[in-house]
């Protein structure tokens, strides 16, 4: 019997661990192929892939991004493989397996929860030919087409499950994200999420995780995501593996979801130690509204949440990565703008807001009629009201997320909007509404838009702003656009000097005092010099704005540094 396994991941760079794991624990009862595509493929490319297998019986991973495509193409499958089994898993299937299988006449196993074991028990009872109507955790029909309903397992021992990744693997997943696990479960019952439907949390040995990571790290693998639900959730499994990655010798970013209110001053002094961009963060905030974090069953220790974040952020040693979800129970729009506030002057690298989804297996699904909960009722099952936001606000907040995304989240316009918002007496998303205001009052939601089109839409959103001096703006424009991209991106709008400030310029290139800013320069040509460095002379001392919010009326030349670690600046003398 031959088998294939496949998914549509979210994106190309995505790869499913998933099916890396049933496929290891399957191999000794048939043949296994494994197929990955993404969403962004055309379905008669990806069935005529599946069909030049020849696949006996076919395994789909189902996940909310995937689930209306994979429908589709099971249906094609069935129509070109008549004689295939059809076995899907994964959690858009686990939870209401029988309706699933009411709507697809097509799939003749739907495997639920954690599916190694059970896959191969089904595989091993297909390969002889008989099905039992025992297996736990397999959702099947009867001779009579009737859905005979199983119940979701886990793995008691994850030490049974075989590493998922050979050397074999690795070329072709060179350009795609590793993903990675050192337990599964979590510590915690929030109810808009899926670990809610699972008690307690199983770990791998941590003489195993080790030798995991060494595997990674010989194989220069560029990100290994964990998707341990709370990475930091017992302190001697996760301790030695952060040790372990303090002290090793490679160039891999290794990426975890923690809950940073439960790390204490042993963790942050590793953390400490961590070599620059070895280590990235995520860190579940959701809400600081105590209601609502009550009513979905979550704490929030602020006091150590705020102690911590900014502890870890002075480091400057890795990224910050926190998340807010808009929609929760007991959240209106000026409770979401309190919360925004708050984890916002935080500063973290990146602040991800996302929209609740009703999810099925999650407890939050039987509160809907006490909070009046209006939804998609097909996948990914996005919020659409409750009685706490209406649909416009939830709208436009959505172009709130994509504004943010763009001003915010890309890393550019850091200082020119901070300085803006503390024009505006610090109310952050005041002046991110503004700015959605603004964007959808032109239709810029509507269209596409360069890199360069959004400096002259700052710059002209900014201009309606009574209390910002534009000349400031300017300046701070021209400062972040060195500080992004490399600085390859200069609008033509802004004021540059380059040619103004040029007899200066080459004579600090040619002469001696070079060497006090940087003391291994070596001049090789003008093109080399113009990709790794500029000077820019500002009309009034930029450093001492950003940093003070003062400013000093004199002319200030900066030098900025562009490599592959990132942009450094320092003030020089010309």
């Amino acid at each position: 019997m031959k088998v294939l396994l496949t998914t549509l991941n979210a994106k190309y760079t995505h790869s499913s661990l998933a099916l890396r794991y049933l496929k290891d624990y399957c191999q000794d009862v048939c043949e296994l192929e494994l197929l990955e595509f993404s969403i962004n493929n055309q379905l008669l490319d990806m069935l005529g892939q599946i069909y030049e297998t020849k696949p006996d019986c076919i395994g789909f991973a189902c996940y909310i991004w995937n689930i209306d495509l994979t429908q589709k193409l099971i249906q094609l499958v069935h129509k070109t493989l008549p004689n295939c089994k059809i076995i899907c898993g994964g959690p858009e299937v686990s939870y209401e397996p029988r309706e699933f299988m009411l709507g697809m006449p097509e799939v003749d196993y739907v495997i639920q929860g954690e599916g190694e074991v059970t896959l191969h028990t089904l595989l091993d009872q297909l390969e002889h030919g008989e099905v039992s109507e025992a297996i736990a955790a397999v959702t099947r029909r009867d001779r009579n087409g009737d859905v005979l309903e199983g119940h979701a397992i886990v793995v008691a021992d994850l030490n049974t499950l075989p590493f998922p990744y050979h050397d074999q693997d690795m070329k072709a997943l060179a350009d795609k994200i590793i993903y990675y696990e050192s337990s599964r479960g979590c510590p915690f019952s929030c109810q808009y999420c899926l670990s809610c439907a699972t008690k307690g949390v199983r770990f791998l040995d941590i003489e195993r995780v080790l030798g995991d990571l060494q595997f990674f790290i010989r194989h220069n693998v560029r990100q290994v995501k964990f998707v341990d639900r709370t990475f930091n959730a017992k302190k001697s499994h996760f301790m030695p593996i952060l040790e372990f990655l303090a002290q090793a010798d490679c160039q891999t970013n290794f990426h975890f979801e923690i809950a940073v209110d439960y790390m204490d001053a042993d963790v942050l002094a590793v953390l400490k130690q961590m070599p620059v961009g070895r280590v990235q963060l995520e860190i579940g905030i959701q809400s600081t509204n105590e209601l609502t974090l009550k009513q979905v069953c979550r704490v929030n220790h602020w006091d150590d949440i705020v102690h911590n974040i900014t502890t870890i952020l002075g480091f400057h040693n890795m990224h910050l990565h926190v998340d807010l979800i808009i929609g929760l129970p007991n959240e209106d729009l000026v409770s979401f703008a309190r919360s925004f506030n708050e984890v916002y002057a935080l500063k973290p690298d990146m602040l991800q807001i996302g929209f609740l989804k009703m999810l099925k297996g999650a407890g939050i699904t039987a509160m809907a009629k006490e909070h009046g909960y209006v939804f998609m009722n097909m996948a990914p099952y996005q919020v659409l009201s409750n009685m706490y936001m209406s649909y416009g606000e939830i709208r436009m907040l959505h172009t709130f997320e994509d504004v943010f995304e763009r001003y915010y989240n890309a890393g550019r316009f850091r200082n020119t909007i901070q300085y803006a918002i503390s024009m505006l007496g610090g109310d952050a998303f005041a002046f991110y509404k503004k700015l959605t205001c603004y964007w959808e009052k032109r239709q810029f939601h509507l269209i596409a838009h360069t890199t360069k089109s959004l400096y002259q839409y700052l710059y002209d959103f900014c201009k309606n702003i009574d209390f910002l001096q534009m000349q400031h703006i300017e300046q701070l424009l021209l400062f972040d656009a060195l500080l992004a991209d490399h600085g390859s991106i200069r609008p033509l709008f802004l004021p540059w000097n380059q040619d103004k400030y040029q007899e200066e310029t080459s004579a600090f290139w040619r002469g001696d005092i070079v060497q006090n800013y940087i003391s291994e320069y070596v001049f090789t040509n003008w093109r080399d010099l113009k990709k790794k460095y500029h000077i820019e002379v500002f009309a009034f001392d930029i450093i001492t704005l950003i940093d003070s919010g003062k400013v000093i009326q004199e002319p200030t030349a900066v030098l900025f540094c562009f490599d592959e670690g990132g942009t450094s600046y320092q003030k020089i003398v010309l």
